[in-house]
């Protein structure tokens, strides 16, 4: 299963620019993932790359904040 996302820029003041890369809803819910989560995006190639969560919470963990 894939989903698709759009990279979006934004110009602030001067030469500086931020990227924003959105995961889709129904993808963060099936990975089970959590507002100010940190992610590790590894670079293999221009093409492939990974993107792999720094630390995860054990899924017991997760669960008990619902």
């Amino acid at each position: 299963m894939g989903y698709f996302s759009k990279l979006q820029v934004i110009q602030r003041s001067g030469e500086n620019r931020q990227y924003y890369l959105i995961c889709p809803a129904p993808l963060a819910a099936a990975l089970e993932m959590e507002k100010g989560e940190e992610l590790e995006w590894i670079i293999k190639d221009r093409h492939p790359f990974q993107i792999r969560r720094a630390k995860a919470a054990p899924r017991a963990a997760r669960r008990s904040h619902e």
